[in-house]
């Protein structure tokens, strides 16, 4: 590295292009994009996606004598649109993320380059470069100060929001890089305090920030969706086989016993036949796949897919990025999340929030200054001069820009209309100025020749007697008045800064301050909407057990009986079985520190808990990778936001409980498809199984089915993918982490609805009434075009009654519009069906009277959908789907 002189210069654009060769860039690891054609691979492994690729393998190996091509066509299509739009939605929330990370890393800093100042991206610096740094920004690579004096916040890092001191350092290269070294500057922090000149050391991936974004590769477990997916497809398996087992076996039985007579010569007759017997086995495999086939939900794949990519588009609506789409129904089964205070529960921005004097109490600056215009004039002096901010225009407006937060709070707090207050004396009048100190724990500026002292009360009143009136004039000081409204304001969740003035060799007490962090205007009401829905808030904050109890009760988060409020001191001297018990009662960490988080997180999952997890810094990302669904904060680091499920790009708890909305949304719009699909396979394995015992050998032909599965599994998925979000959700409790995707509430619907529909059809089918009403004697084709009619008319009533478990079937019905136009289309469709398709569908023109008594039959479904819900609500409490 040159001299302390290269900062006179810089690097010249060769030192530049070699620098970048020998050390490399400053471009941040990023996890590589995997290939798109790898994502839909991946997608075939999907538990249901295996159970259609047997299906699809047992099919084409009969496809040779069935010629069902439909079929197979039919489930090819469903394996390629779930696996191409789960494949899509990914890639879409990949590049959506790689834009945020994009736009960070547009970043703009001034370097000295050849003598000349120069604006350059962050990922344009090399090491030995020299940067320009300002209270505000931050700090773009590793380094150390060659120049001027700096304050910097080690938060991004570390999680502390103490500041640290930082001067400029010319000894040998540093070989052991820490955060706590105090000659270091370090990627990801931010400058609060000071001006300076840094050398680069270390950029990109070699910088302890970039070293940490790599180091977040371990292993997550799989989501509660795949878990019950698999536990579902492990189900459908079994019953699949059972029921494709027990068809070809019947078939068997009914050929070489019961149409012999049961007689075992004949039995033994036939079995002589090889010929026969290889046919009838092979009529029996083929039986028993198209069971198999049937039995299988082909669209609930694409359903999911679907509905997740629909859910992830609303939520960008509302500032909600989801990087992985199966953390939107994690959210849903989310039951406890540890939440950071600061920006997500509180605005993120502490501001005054009163100011008291030795007389009076004032709400703010305005009201002050119009009471008491002497006594305020000097409070103007002390927020814009003892101070390290500066007004500064943002977007247009005026406001405090540098120093710390409580600096700009006091700075901002005078501000009027963008401008401070006319009295103010000139800048050029400080004479003197001791920037704020943690140690100290005070900040002083003389201004005009007196002196101003701002900082905690127990160091700035500590000798103090006097007390300036409204007038300005020396009172006595009420010390026991002041430590009452200190107690006040730190019960209320404010920090007190004590004021004072020195004229004359006299300290006069001017004022305390108190500041907030006020809680966002809809956080109260968000927890208590997170709480009734059964979701544990836990509160994590570096403040005081005092100040994070008053701001816990303020925000609904504490207060009830047995509620437990622990330091980080308390948690690590307890065991994980303690913390364990301790957790249905726990509501808050004080003190709250980064390696807290990642070990409460593996408890509380430990304890069959599904947790999710806030965070923005660098030491909240293993955290985050580790709960079930970690919420990264959109102003955080780009390590955080890599390492959570969900960007909440505006940092609101309310965005938070809009994700477990729309999370259980997608839960229950499973369900919801999954009762309709199973009902609909239910009757239709059962209809093409018994009808040819009434004499109908084929009541449904190969075009008919299809058209049945179009409406089942492409058309269906896409209408129920539509439920719109019900503010009833967030008031059920979350589902258990074992629960299986087949409810017992579900099982009994689809059984009671499946034997409904199934008993509609065969009664139609085998009632003399019917027969003759519809000439099947004499005009077979017209009965079964109006039996075709029937089922389909039956299964769109079905699924009415499926999409909601309210006893009213059209229960916000008008909310899912797609619901309405896609199953509008098929009825349409259908009519066309029946008057114009002809000998292609088997089907010709009904009457109105015809269509009339069809329709009254297919109405029947909903009346019997509505008892169904009556008994089963009674039966289940309300615990439906």
């Amino acid at each position: 590295m040159r001299s302390n002189s290269v900062a006179e210069v810089g690097l010249t654009e060769a030192e530049v292009s070699d620098s970048r060769a020998r050390y490399g860039s400053n471009i941040l690891h990023r996890v590589r994009k995997t290939p798109f054609i790898m994502k839909f691979l991946h997608g075939l492994s999907d538990p249901i996606i295996r159970i259609l690729l047997g299906a699809l393998g047992i099919n084409c190996l009969f496809l040779f004598k069935t010629f069902d091509i439909w079929e197979t066509v039919g489930i090819v299509a469903a394996i390629l649109c779930a696996t191409l739009i789960s494949a899509l939605s990914e890639r879409g929330g990949e590049n959506a993320f790689a834009r945020l990370q994009e736009e960070a890393q547009r970043t703009k800093c001034r370097v000295r380059r050849g003598g000349c100042d120069r604006v350059v991206s962050i990922e344009e610096l090399v090491v030995g470069d020299c940067v320009y740094l300002n209270a505000g920004d931050k700090i773009p690579a590793d380094g150390t100060l060659l120049s001027g004096g700096l304050r910097v916040s080690l938060a991004a890092l570390n999680g502390e929001g103490r500041e640290s001191e930082r001067l400029p350092y010319h000894g040998a290269p540093i070989e052991q890089w820490k955060t706590e070294d105090t000659r270091l500057l370090l990627r990801g922090t931010v400058v609060t305090w000071g001006e300076g000149m840094m050398r680069v050391c270390r950029v990109g991936e070699h910088t302890m920030y970039g070293a940490l974004s790599g180091e977040l590769q371990q292993e997550e477990r799989d989501s509660p969706l795949k878990n019950r997916l698999g536990v579902l497809a492990s189900q459908m398996s079994r019953v699949g086989y059972c029921a494709a087992a027990g068809v070809g076996l019947s078939y068997l039985i009914n050929t070489f016993f019961i149409d012999t007579g049961c007689s075992f010569a004949g039995t033994r007759l036939l079995l002589a036949d090889s010929s026969f017997v290889f046919s009838a086995v092979m009529h029996a495999l083929m039986l028993a796949t198209t069971t198999i086939v049937m039995a299988v939900p082909e669209g609930l794949p694409m359903m999911i897919s679907v509905v997740l990519s629909s859910n992830i588009r609303r939520m960008q609506r509302d500032r909600v990025l989801v990087r992985k789409p199966v953390g939107i129904e994690t959210a849903g089964s989310m039951n406890l999340l540890f939440c950071d205070k600061t920006g997500t529960l509180t605005c993120g921005k502490p501001v005054v929030s009163g100011i008291v004097t030795a007389w009076d109490t004032y709400p703010s600056y305005a009201v002050f200054r119009s009471k008491a215009p002497t006594a305020a004039a000097y409070y103007a002096v002390n927020c814009a001069y003892n101070t390290q901010s500066r007004p500064t225009a943002q977007n247009g407006v005026i406001c405090a820009g540098g120093g710390n937060a409580t600096d700009r709070a006091l700075l901002d707090s005078i501000l009027s209309h963008g401008r401070l207050p006319e009295h103010l004396p000139a800048e050029n009048t400080v004479t003197s100025r001791i920037p704020f100190d943690s140690a100290k724990k005070y900040a002083q500026a003389t201004v005009n020749s007196v002196l101003y002292v701002k900082g905690a009360p127990e160091i700035v009143l500590r000798d103090v007697s006097w007390a300036m009136d409204r007038e300005g004039n020396r009172i006595a000081l009420d010390r026991e008045r002041l430590q009452k409204q200190i107690r006040t304001i730190t019960e209320r969740a404010g920090r007190v800064l004590a004021v004072c003035v020195e004229r004359e060799g006299i300290r006069l007490f001017l004022c305390l301050i108190s500041i907030r962090d006020d809680l966002r205007p809809n956080t109260r009401r968000t927890v208590k909407q997170l709480h009734g829905a059964g979701v544990g808030v836990v509160m994590m904050t570096g403040d005081s057990r005092e100040t994070a109890a008053a701001i816990a009760r303020e925000a609904g988060i504490l207060g009830g009986a047995g509620d437990l409020l622990l330091t980080s001191d308390e948690i690590g001297v307890m065991s994980d079985d303690e913390i364990k018990n301790a957790l249905p009662h726990l509501r808050v960490i004080a003190r709250a520190l980064p390696q807290d988080k990642s070990r409460l997180v593996r408890i509380a999952q430990g304890a069959g808990l599904v947790v999710g997890m806030t965070g923005d810094g660098v030491n909240d990302a293993p955290a985050l990778r580790c709960a079930d669904v970690g919420f990264a904060l959109g102003g955080g680091t780009e390590v955080a936001q890599e390492a959570g499920d969900i960007v909440i790009l505006d940092d609101n708890l309310s965005s938070i409980a809009k994700a477990v909305l729309y999370g259980r949304t997608i839960f229950k719009s499973i369900r919801k498809f999954i009762m309709f699909q199973m009902t609909t396979n239910l009757s239709a394995v059962g209809i093409s199984l018994l009808c040819p015992l009434f004499g109908v050998d084929a009541p449904i032909t190969v075009l008919q089915m299809l058209w049945v599965n179009l409406i089942m599994d492409t058309l269906g998925s896409l209408a129920f993918a539509g439920e719109a979000p019900s503010a009833d959700t967030m008031r059920e409790k979350p589902k258990l982490l074992g629960e299986a995707i087949m409810s017992p509430y579900m099982v009994r619907r689809i059984a009671w609805m499946g034997a409904y529909l199934l008993f509609l059809c065969l009664w139609f089918v085998h009632s003399e009434g019917m027969r003759e009403h519809f000439g099947y004697y004499e005009n077979p084709i017209h009965f079964l075009g109006a039996f075709f009619a029937l089922f389909i008319f039956a299964d769109i009533a079905n699924s009415v009654s499926a999409r909601t478990t309210h006893v009213n079937p059209i229960h916000r019905l008008a909310a899912n519009r797609a619901f309405v136009g896609i199953f509008g289309f098929i009825i349409a469709a259908q009519l066309c069906m029946i008057y114009f398709g002809g000998n292609v569908f088997r089907t010709s023109p009904l009457s109105l009277t015809d269509l009339s008594l069809i329709g009254a039959l297919a109405a029947s479904v909903l009346i019997w959908g509505m008892l169904v819900k009556v008994i089963l609500g009674i039966r289940f409490r309300g615990n439906t789907v």
